[in-house]
C-alpha cells in the first residue's frame, strides 16, 4: 500500500462525529452543469471520519494538480496528528491522558482552536462545549457500540459536575492549557473540521488560486466562480430521515458555511425521543423543534461552532442572539409534516429563490 493510501486508511477511522448535512444532491448536480462550461479540478478522499472534497476553477494551476493534493494532505494528517482523539499519541489524546492540573504546553494551532472554542463557547452561554463527550457517551450515542439507556438524575448530576469548558484555562503568553478538572476529557469533533476547511483554503489562496470551494463533511468554504462563472451554490438539506432533498440553495463567495442537524441519529423508547445533540448545561438531549441550523461566517472554524451551539440552544435564543451579532443564519423547525423555516437579515443577499 502506498504512503497516501495508508495515510486515508488512517485518516478515516479518526472523528466519530459525522456532520449531518447532505450537500452531495445538489452539488454533485452542479459540478456536472459546471463541466460542460468549464472543467474543474475536483480532489477528494476521506479524513475526520468523513470526506472532503476540493474544486478549484482555474485556468491554470499555479502547482500541478498532484502536488496540490499533497500538500492539502499534509495539512490533514497534520491537523489529525495534533486534534484527534483517534490518535492515541495526538497532540490532544496527551493532553487527555494527562491527569494532572499541571500548565501544559500547545502547539500554536491546537491554542487557537481551543480559543475559538472556549469564545463560542461564552456566546452561547454554554451549549457549545468541547467537554461534553462523558455525557455523549453516557446516553449511548459514542464512537463505540453501546446500548442507548436512559441515565438517572444522579449519574447526570454527577457528569455535570465533572465537565464544563469553564474548568479549561488558556494562557496566550507561552500557549498553554490548565484542566481545573484533571480528568476532563476535550473533543474538538465540533469545531475542527472548520478550522480544516479554513487551513485548506487558506493554502490555495496562499498559492494563488481565487476561485475554489473546500468541504469536508459539509463544511464548506468558497470563494470566486464555478465554471458557469457564478458564484457557487451550495444546498441546504431539507431535514428528512426516509430521503435526501434540497430545503434551500445558498451562494457562497468568500465566506464560509457550515450545518447542524438533528434529524438522523436518535433512538427512541416509551414513545419518547432522544436526540444525539446532547445540551451541556442540561445534561440531556435537546428537545425542541430546531432540527437544523446553518451559520455563515468569514471563518469556517466559527461557522461550525456556532452551528452546533445554535442548534443547541432552541430557536428563540439562537434566533435572537444572531439577529444582535449581526449574524447570516438559517433556522429550520419541525411543525407536524412539515418544516417552517427563518433566518436573519443578514442571511439574506445569499439566498438563492
Amino acid at each position: 500500500m502506498s504512503e497516501k493510501a495508508s495515510r486515508l486508511v488512517q485518516l478515516k477511522a479518526e472523528y466519530f462525529y459525522i456532520s449531518v448535512l447532505a450537500l452531495c444532491l445538489l452539488l454533485s448536480a452542479a459540478c456536472s452543469e459546471d463541466r460542460k462550461s468549464s472543467p474543474l479540478l475536483t480532489l477528494d478522499g476521506l479524513t475526520m471520519g468523513t470526506t472532503y472534497s476540493i474544486k478549484i476553477n482555474e485556468p491554470v494551476l499555479p502547482l500541478s494538480a498532484e502536488l496540490i493534493n499533497e500538500n492539502l494532505n499534509d495539512i490533514l494528517f497534520d491537523i489529525n496528528q495534533k486534534m484527534s482523539t483517534y490518535i492515541v499519541n495526538s497532540e490532544l489524546s496527551l493532553i487527555n491522558q494527562n491527569h494532572t492540573d499541571d500548565w501544559l504546553i500547545l502547539s500554536e494551532e491546537l491554542h487557537y482552536v481551543l480559543q475559538e472554542a472556549s469564545i463560542v463557547s461564552m456566546i452561547t452561554l454554554g451549549k457549545f462545549d468541547i467537554t461534553v463527550g462523558p455525557l455523549v457517551n453516557m446516553w449511548g450515542f459514542g464512537p463505540s457500540a453501546q446500548t442507548k439507556t436512559i441515565p438517572s438524575d444522579t449519574e447526570i448530576n454527577d457528569a455535570l459536575a465533572e465537565i464544563g469548558f469553564s474548568k479549561i484555562r488558556l494562557r496566550n503568553e507561552d500557549l498553554a492549557i490548565k484542566k481545573l478538572n484533571p480528568a476532563l476529557y476535550i473533543d474538538l469533533s465540533g469545531i475542527a473540521k472548520g478550522y480544516a476547511v479554513d487551513l485548506m483554503a487558506n493554502y490555495l489562496e496562499q498559492i494563488g488560486i481565487v476561485n475554489y470551494m473546500v468541504e469536508i463533511g459539509g463544511e464548506i468554504r468558497a470563494k470566486g466562480v464555478n465554471g458557469k462563472k457564478t458564484s457557487w451554490r451550495i444546498g441546504i438539506e431539507k431535514p428528512l430521515t426516509e430521503k435526501r432533498s434540497v430545503q434551500r440553495i445558498i451562494k457562497l463567495d468568500n465566506i464560509a458555511m457550515a450545518t447542524s442537524g438533528d434529524y438522523r441519529n436518535y433512538f427512541e423508547q416509551d414513545g419518547v425521543r432522544y436526540s444525539h445533540t446532547i445540551d451541556p448545561v442540561a445534561g440531556r438531549p435537546i428537545n425542541h423543534k430546531l432540527v437544523s441550523v446553518t451559520v455563515l461566517h468569514e471563518s469556517a472554524t466559527r461557522a461550525d461552532a456556532l452551528a452546533t451551539g445554535f442548534l443547541v440552544m432552541g430557536k428563540e435564543q439562537a434566533y435572537e442572539l444572531a439577529m444582535q451579532n449581526e449574524l447570516a443564519v438559517l433556522f429550520i423547525e419541525r411543525s407536524d409534516s412539515t418544516f417552517i423555516e427563518s433566518y436573519t437579515t443578514a442571511l439574506q443577499p445569499y439566498l438563492v429563490e
